[in-house]
């Protein structure tokens, strides 16, 4: 009895806790703001100025991002010379080098499709020096990529990153064969439809700054990029990483670090707080209007390498990110069936054919798999990079 009114008690509490639980649906989670993100630097040296506009999305809501077209955007000098930036469609703006005066404080200038005008502060040009190098070393079973710069001149002090990676990888299994549409039948595979080797990239996706304002000299020694696991298909066969440097002014670097803060260092009471993005945007008839973003003038410098296979350790594996298990039989005549099995799961049912099964000089059959572990164009391309540098 004393058992059945233990039960009977924490079945009654357990009762009463969820019927004091309420779902929290702060109002901030559905606010139907909408503000302008600014990305980009106004380059003062020879490459392009591109500038990316798109607004923020609810954190409740489905829709993700888009680009902010049929704007008018420019760059002002201090004084009043105007340089116009071209659409090209899904918020991005671009015009040529601009070869910008060092002496003046410049600007960037926006008029938004809905008729609202929004400029930044007047930045005086920080001149950017080049990267020394970019290395790697092993650590914790990653490879740690990192960049060495300096100014002699002790005139920088804080610097930002950005970085594009290409890599090269193959599909699980070769194909040495395809399904012709037209004839309904296996051929072999021609080199224009070649499916094992591809390329494919991405573009970094965290805030890498780093600051040498506490040291007596101006050098950045082996500030971390980003790292690659060693189950990584970077790293599979050849990878290269194109790395940009930005030189900053003092509140340009406290702008990316509270970003930095605020969008990767969250999740626990001892990592950084949310703090408010004051950037340098402003919209000029309505200053309390939040704006995200902190254009910067200054020239970019980059600098590519390439990481090869043969030089990492010998036992990493890469981790395939489809589950393939070895390649399936199907044969022309299935004796068990008595149905045409490539037929059936191979040209009709999109299966990949792999390799052929012969008999007494006759094929049978194929060994198939699917089409992730047998094209690697699902997530990639085929054409070698202009870039691109064999060992």
């Amino acid at each position: 009895m004393k058992g059945k009114r233990y039960i009977l008690i924490l079945l009654l509490l357990g009762g009463i806790y969820n019927a004091c639980k309420k779902p929290y649906n702060p109002k901030i989670v559905d606010s139907p703001n909408h503000y302008l993100v600014v990305e980009g630097v106004i380059n003062n040296g020879s490459d392009s100025t591109i500038i990316k506009l798109s607004r923020t999305v609810n954190i409740s809501g489905s829709v993700s991002t888009s680009g902010v077209d049929n704007c008018a955007v420019s760059v002002e000098a201090e004084g009043g010379t105007v340089y116009s930036l071209t659409p090209q469609g899904n918020g991005a703006y671009i015009t040529a080098g601009l070869n910008l005066d060092a002496s003046k404080k410049y600007r960037l200038h926006i008029i938004t499709n809905d008729s609202k005008e929004y400029a930044s502060d007047y930045v005086e040009v920080k001149k950017t020096q080049p990267i020394d190098s970019i290395g790697f070393y092993i650590k914790n079973n990653n490879v740690q990529i990192y960049v060495n710069t300096h100014d002699a001149a002790n005139n920088t002090r804080y610097y930002r990153w950005s970085y594009d990676e290409t890599w090269r990888f193959h599909s699980k299994y070769q194909s040495a064969y395809m399904v012709d549409p037209v004839a309904k039948a296996v051929v072999f595979r021609p080199p224009s439809e070649s499916s094992y080797y591809c390329f494919t990239g991405d573009r970094s996706s965290t805030i890498v700054i780093g600051s040498s304002a506490k040291l007596s000299q101006d050098v950045i020694f082996q500030q971390p990029v980003t790292t690659i696991a060693s189950t990584s298909e970077k790293i599979e066969m050849r990878y290269s990483i194109f790395l940009k440097q930005y030189a900053l002014t003092k509140e340009a670097y406290q702008f990316w670090e509270n970003m930095k803060k605020n969008t990767e260092q969250l999740g626990s009471i001892f990592d950084a707080q949310p703090s408010q993005l004051t950037g340098n945007i402003h919209n000029l008839k309505d200053p309390a209007e939040p704006v995200i973003g902190y254009i910067s003038v200054t020239n970019i410098q980059s600098k590519r390498v390439f990481i090869d296979n043969a030089d990492l350790p010998r036992e990493w594996v890469t981790a395939y990110p489809y589950d393939c298990g070895p390649p399936d039989t199907a044969l022309i005549f299935n004796p068990k069936t008595k149905q045409n099995d490539v037929l059936g799961i191979i040209i009709n049912g999109g299966a990949i054919p792999v390799l052929d099964i012969t008999e007494k000089m006759a094929v049978i059959g194929y060994t198939y798999s699917s089409i992730e572990c047998t094209d690697c164009r699902i997530r990639g391309w085929v054409q070698t990079p202009s870039f691109w540098k064999e060992r």
